[in-house]
């Protein structure tokens, strides 16, 4: 069993390299796998270098998801979710799930974030610290 990267995560979701795609689909069929980081990456990659938008992004990750083995694949699920109703980046999407569906709590002095926890989900933070 092999862990993917990102690079030839894209290589098979895009298919801009048939022959790599290939090598990625065998992968995938023995088994391979991959981790949160490595599809936070993915997801930056299609949607800020090849301008994908957020809910076709989500949208290939959750299909990627049928096939792929994916660590912790419930705050993934959950994240992407986030990720396809708002405008916060992937990263923090994942930090609101993990503190949904793992119960951590989240520790940010990021604005945008705090804000949108509080907005989207009343995930109270710590106060605003000058």
């Amino acid at each position: 069993m092999k862990i993917l990267d990102a690079n030839a995560i894209l290589r098979y979701v895009l298919e801009d390299n048939q022959e790599q795609a290939k090598i990625v689909a065998e992968e995938i069929r023995k088994g391979s796998c991959t981790t949160l980081e490595v599809i936070a990456e993915v997801v930056y990659v299609l949607s800020g270098v090849y301008k994908i938008p957020r809910h076709e992004t989500s949208w290939i990750i959750h299909c990627l998801m049928l096939d792929l083995r994916v660590e912790d694949e419930r705050s993934l699920r959950y994240a992407m979710g986030i990720f396809d109703q708002t405008s916060l980046d992937f990263v923090d999407c994942l930090l609101i799930a993990y503190h949904k569906v793992l119960g951590l709590d989240v520790l940010s002095f990021d604005k945008k974030l705090n804000k949108g926890m509080e907005r989207n989900f009343g995930i109270y933070q710590i106060p605003d610290v000058k």
